[in-house]
């Protein structure tokens, strides 16, 4: 049911869009624009700019999922899921109270900072209840040995965690964090397709259409900020969607389709890794907000904010093509594309930390 997935992913765009552009008005006339962050917190200059255009972008993921849990028992075929229809509706419920507990939060958060660590220890909660309310978890064969089963759930839960704070950390520039979480979604989406996995693929077609309805409002010069009441939902979803799925190889019998999420999330997760490393090596706080991103840090070095959002697409895309090709792969293909991998975070992290020129006189 291709067409069913597409579907859902433009019901999702056009409700993005328009939910976006009412989110823009709103939050003119509330008076709900960008500010400072929480002590410590370096960002650049405040711009009069609304910061609650994560309403557009929940509305345009939450509409279509009802959608689709309206239409999953009509799904039929050879491809169809093996799933049982109230099981898939009860993990959907619980994803979507997961999502809007988190969109709340955000917009709390961008109304009235909230510390770091009550932040943290809020964004945990739904990482935690997806793999213990739903059949959601990885390393599933854990379960097998004594106390598996409870590793299994706090190595899901640390994944969507790091995953939610990593699309918020890259939400940085203007249509960076959309950009990226489209492009993921869309090789996710292409993943699920050829995997057969409808159900999964329709919810990633959401937050590809969720992004792309947003972009347009978002992209240099933004009329309106996503906020963490957007990236916070964008990361969950897409760390929920990396966890669910089930990478198959067109033969089946080969594992290195499980690495497609990473390769397909390596760009937000090498900016995590990096930021975190960095903070921690000058004695900050990892929590706090800076200006030592990868995008600020190839901005720096000649390309200005909207060159560097345009190549850390391209990292995005030429990654999530390498990751979409695993599954296509033998062992050395596999392992080329690996280097390739390899290769590709070493060249942006080049790019990323090459000293600057000194000026010419």
């Amino acid at each position: 049911m291709p067409w069913l997935v597409l579907g859902l992913g433009l019901v999702a765009l056009v409700v993005s869009l328009v939910a976006t552009g009412l989110a823009t008005a709103l939050g003119r006339r509330l008076n709900a624009m960008d500010a400072a962050g929480v002590a410590g917190q370096v960002k650049v200059d405040a711009r009069r700019v609304p910061n609650i255009g994560g309403v557009g972008v929940v509305a345009g993921l939450l509409v279509p999922m009802v959608g689709a849990l309206v239409l999953a028992p009509l799904i039929d075929g050879p491809h169809r899921e093996a799933t049982d229809p109230s099981a898939v509706v009860f993990d959907a419920v619980v994803l979507i109270v997961a999502i809007l507990g988190l969109h709340v939060l955000g917009l709390i958060d961008d109304r009235k900072p909230l510390g770091p660590l009550l932040k943290l220890g809020l964004m945990a909660l739904p990482a935690v209840a997806i793999p213990l309310l739903t059949d959601s978890r990885l390393l599933t064969l854990l379960d097998a040995y004594p106390g598996g089963e409870a590793l299994s759930v706090a190595i899901t839960a640390l994944w969507l965690l790091a995953m939610t704070n990593a699309m918020n950390f890259l939400d940085n520039m203007d249509g960076l964090s959309a950009g990226v979480a489209a492009i993921a979604g869309a090789f996710l989406t292409a993943a699920m397709l050829l995997a057969g996995q409808w159900f999964v693929a329709g919810l990633s077609a959401c937050v590809v259409g969720a992004c792309l309805g947003f972009l347009p409002h978002n992209f240099p010069r933004a009329r309106i900020f996503m906020g963490d009441g957007g990236s916070l939902v964008l990361g969950f979803v897409l760390g929920f969607l990396s966890v669910r799925g089930t990478y198959i190889s067109t033969d089946g019998n080969q594992w290195w389709g499980v690495l497609l999420p990473v390769l397909v999330l390596a760009v937000p997760l090498y900016d995590l890794t990096t930021v975190v490393g960095l903070r921690l090596s000058q004695g900050k706080s990892p929590l706090v907000g800076d200006l030592q991103h990868v995008s600020h840090r190839i901005a720096d070095r000649g390309l200005g904010r909207r060159g560097a959002v345009l190549v850390l697409w391209a990292f995005a895309m030429i990654a999530g093509a390498s990751g979409l090709l695993l599954l296509t792969v033998n062992a050395t293909g596999a392992i080329i594309i690996g280097v390739q991998a390899v290769v590709l975070m070493g060249v942006l992290g080049v790019l990323e930390f090459w000293p600057k020129g000194k000026p010419h006189a």
